[in-house]
């Protein structure tokens, strides 16, 4: 018998010719490889034998109410939770058998932890439904296996990660203990834990069984009146365009019948870029590799936690006596040629790749160095530029629906998010925080960009493991939009982020410049690796749960703003007009606060969904009609309005917008000139003073007031300039045509030059607002708070009889009380965080924080977080200032203050200019 620890030894000794860069899609086999066996560990596949029918396995339909297209974990999950939800006139189709393609082989690994609240509430649904729900309606057993979980640190950092995932899971009521590496030993002897700083158990994480779970989900749903069909692929899906000139999904197409059909919902995996072709809409997904073992006997492993350890970026699955080993290589196998006929295939395992597998494996658990491999399992998985999943309506038509892109986590995210997506179909928007799995979180451009889906998603991939740190950026794909400020503030020493595709400006390096450069992929694929990379070094200090090394130089880009001023490049903003004969009323149905004041006015805003929730927040300028003076004003001849977005949610504002025009019926224009101005914003108590020397009109209090705007000569160039403030100090924004965007910016920091103007970024804009108590969108405020929750209803028209979209919502929710709201928090003791602390009143968990930064004008922690009353009351001001509060950071309380407003200029007086 050959074994894990020979294999290492001759593997590394083979001679390796090279990999061709980025495209290799073969793999090559060793003679001395352990096993030629490729098969899945379960004792129960649903592949159909040789001979089995080849037709549909039931007649199809004329019609249905839905299509779920993929028989794997969230296709199954999904026409589950539609039956369940009422809709129950609805088809799954297979082309294969349930399971085919990817979910038959995954390691079905369920970990309860992770580093999002939203994505914790979806796994304990996923495992509600598998281990509770299925069995109590079918009386079957879906093979759930509660063996726990045990996630490793060899170094501090790490663990620190997973104190923070301990504290969050406690407002959950998820248990887990840190463990030192003796009670570790105690707990799985068979471990080596020699070079462990601690680790993580989870008692109650576990093990799915795809066929057993997949089938009980269908026939759930069928004895719920859905209908399944195996054998059946889709050959094509039908489009129709309606009077408005709106793609809609028409009808689904099979050689075997064609069924009419508003909705469709891709969950084809590996195969749903293929099945959007059909439709015309894309899917930015890649297809790669992945790989596992299965070992022989091992004595002693029966009964074990699974195992994450996410230094050496494997992991080790309980498979009865036996372990599945696998993990996230730097350099995975892209397959290219994605085959139509590939079901219930697996690939040859390239040996090359996986050995650093086999050699953290066997450094964890010694004993493997002397046990045999049973099988290897190498099937295809759909990556994605961000590691999360692809879902919701898909832009570019109506009806259609992505379930795909799930990152090898599709069992266990399957249950959570095949409930939001069924959700989505019916009512139009999910229950929970979908925003970070919503197609439209990427920008357009970006999603049909080879260069741009491969290198995320390659990056991704081999970051899968890494630790989360609060300040990570990307490396790959950079630099794909840049604003007309882009190079002079690089060579100022702008250290960018990137958000949407765009660079913006996150701080400045006071040591010279720090550009962004092409992406290397990590040295794999015999690509030079980038040496003496500035700004990767620069990336590479913040990896700390402390502050980081340059927390003085945010600092003084604040108290810069703060005391004098500071200008911030904002250009990546979304900048949209809203015109056309309706705009006045999808002016007033879309916006929450009422923006019909005169024009020149600007006013702050939200928009809901119909369940009252927040979609976005923004600002609205009124404008005058008028001949076009493009890209600063639109054609009208009435109402005309100026919408401002937080550039990295602009293409979920596009098309929250455009979909409520289309569901509404209105008729009115929505352009996107977005790329057509810059926007940079002049703060602080000396910006008046600035912007006198370069704007040609009267600046004070009664001739610009706060909240109005005006299209302005900026150093004998036009610009709209708004009196806003993000940071809560005096100052202006202006808008300015991309070619007179420099001369503008050239002029503002010469007139600044004597009131010590200094550049700022993102970072200090973060730390600004939280101080000042504004929200932002998708951290303290989301689609499932609403304004009243979250501190907004002052932007909200309720004393009005003006109707907009979620107003009844909030009216209940006014009558009854708030259930939960917003409250700020600040410490005395000098330690950062991030967002998820828990937060405890008179010692029970009632919520975590959502975002949190350090104040430098205060000189305090301070964090923002939504509360619960423990018995689901009213939390009322006096529940607030009545309790005692605490934070855990890590593991460790800290006592903190609440308040009911910001403890940084309540009466709200700076943004006014007065400053005593």
């Amino acid at each position: 018998m050959a074994f894990l620890g020979s294999a290492v030894r001759r593997v590394v000794s083979a001679v390796r010719p090279p990999l061709s860069p980025l495209c290799r899609t073969t793999t090559r086999s060793y003679s001395s490889e352990p096993t030629s066996e490729k098969s899945v560990p379960y004792e129960k596949t649903l592949k159909q034998q040789d001979g089995a029918s080849s037709g549909p396995t039931k007649p199809l339909p004329r019609s249905a109410d839905a299509v779920v297209i993929g028989g794997g974990s969230l296709g199954c999950q999904t026409i589950y939770h539609l039956a369940k939800m009422g809709m129950t006139n609805v088809v799954l189709l297979e082309r294969d058998r349930l399971t085919a393609g990817t979910t038959w082989h995954t390691a079905g690994l369920l970990w309860q932890l992770r580093p999002s609240d939203v994505e914790v509430e979806l796994l304990a649904h996923t495992r509600n439904v598998i281990s509770k729900d299925l069995e109590e309606e079918t009386g079957l057993h879906t093979g759930w296996i509660q063996n726990g979980g045990l996630f490793i640190a060899s170094n501090k950092q790490r663990l620190d990660e997973y104190k923070r995932l301990m504290s969050l899971g406690k407002v959950y009521g998820i248990e887990s203990h840190v463990l030192s590496p003796a009670e570790t030993k105690d707990l799985y002897p068979l471990m080596n834990v020699d070079d462990l700083y601690g680790t993580l158990y989870v008692p109650k994480d576990g093990t799915m069984d795809p066929a057993g779970t997949c089938t009980t989900l269908t026939r759930a749903a069928s004895a719920r009146g859905a209908t399944v069909i195996e054998n059946c692929p889709v050959t094509g899906i039908q489009v129709r365009t309606d009077d408005f000139g709106i793609k809609r999904v028409k009808a689904v197409e099979t050689s075997h019948g064609t069924i009419e059909t508003p909705c469709v919902v891709n969950c084809a995996g590996v195969w749903a870029t293929k099945l959007g072709e059909m439709a015309g809409v894309k899917v930015p997904l890649i297809a790669m590799h992945h790989a596992y073992v299965v070992t022989e006997r091992i004595e002693g492993i029966q009964n074990m936690p699974n195992v994450r350890d996410h230094d050496a970026s494997v992991y080790l699955r309980l498979q009865g006596d036996a372990l599945s080993v696998g993990g996230y290589e730097h350099n995975p196998i892209f397959w290219d040629d994605v085959s139509d006929k590939f079901a219930f295939s697996l690939f040859d395992l390239d040996w090359d790749i996986f050995m650093q597998h086999i050699e953290g494996a066997i450094n964890r658990v010694p004993d493997l160095e002397k046990t045999g491999i049973k099988s290897t399992v190498c099937g295809p998985e759909s990556f994605t530029a961000d590691h999360k999943p692809l879902m919701g309506e898909a832009p570019e038509v109506r009806g259609f629906f992505l379930g795909c892109g799930f990152n090898s986590a599709g069992m266990m995210l399957g249950g959570g998010c095949g409930r939001e997506l069924a959700h989505w179909i019916i009512h139009g928007r999910p229950e929970k925080d979908m925003y970070g799995y919503d197609i439209r979180r990427f920008h357009n451009s970006l999603t049909d960009n080879q260069r741009w889906i491969r290198e995320r998603s390659h990056e991704s991939y081999a970051k899968n493991y890494s630790v989360v740190f609060p300040f990570d950026e990307p490396l790959a794909s950079r630099n794909m939009r840049k604003d007309p400020f882009h190079q002079v503030l690089t060579e100022q020493g702008c250290v960018f982020q990137e958000r949407h595709g765009w660079e913006r400006p996150g701080w400045f390096n006071k040591d010279g410049p720090a550009p962004v450069i092409d992406y290397d992929y990590y040295g794999a694929y015999d690509i030079k690796k980038n040496t003496n990379y500035k700004y990767n070094e620069l990336l590479g200090r913040e990896y700390t749960f402390d502050f980081p090394p340059h927390h003085d130089v945010i600092k003084s880009e604040c108290l810069s703003c703060r005391h004098g001023v500071a200008v911030f490049d904002m250009s990546y903003f979304g900048k949209f007009y809203l015109t056309g004969p309706d705009a006045k009323k999808a002016a007033d149905w879309l916006f929450t606060a009422d923006v019909n004041k005169k024009p020149g006015s600007t006013v702050y805003t939200c928009m809901l969904n119909k369940r009252g929730g927040a979609e976005a927040d923004l600002t609205v300028s009124r404008l005058e009609p008028g001949a076009a003076n493009l890209p600063l004003a639109p054609q009208s001849n009435g109402d005309a309005y100026y919408l401002a977005i937080g550039g990295g949610v602009a293409e979920h504002n596009w098309n929250h917008i455009r979909t409520v025009l289309q569901d509404q019926g209105f008729n009115c224009q929505l352009t996107d000139h977005s790329e057509d101005m810059g926007m940079i914003s002049i703060q602080g108590p000396k910006s008046r003073e600035v912007l006198q020397e370069v704007l040609d009109t009267d600046l004070s209090n009664e001739a610009f007031p706060f909240s109005s705007h005006k299209v302005v000569n900026a150093a004998g160039h036009q610009v709209r300039a708004m009196r806003l403030s993000f940071v809560g100090e005096l100052g202006w924004e202006l808008h300015i045509p991309k070619d007179s965007c420099l001369p503008v910016y050239n002029a503002v920091m010469a007139a600044g030059v004597k009131h010590g103007i200094i550049n700022s970024g993102y970072r200090a804009i973060d730390s600004l607002s939280i101080e000042k108590g504004y929200r932002h969108w998708h951290a303290d405020l989301r689609p499932d708070d609403t304004p009243l929750e979250a501190g907004l209803a002052f932007t909200c028209k309720l004393k009005s009889s003006i109707p907009f979209q979620g107003r009844d919502r909030l009216e209940k929710q006014k009558e009854e009380g708030l259930k939960r709201r917003i409250v700020c928090f600040t410490i005395d003791e000098k330690v950062p965080m991030f967002g998820l602390e828990a937060v405890f009143r008179n010692g029970v968990p009632i919520g975590h924080l959502r975002r949190s930064d350090y104040g430098f004008f205060i000189d305090k922690t301070i964090g923002y977080g939504y509360i619960r009353h423990p018995d689901g009351g009213v939390v009322s001001a006096d529940f607030i200032k009545t309790g005692e509060f605490t934070l855990e950071r890590m593991g460790v309380t800290y006592k903190a203050k609440a308040h009911l407003k910001s403890p940084f200029d309540p009466e709200n007086k700076r943004v006014k200019g007065i400053y005593a």
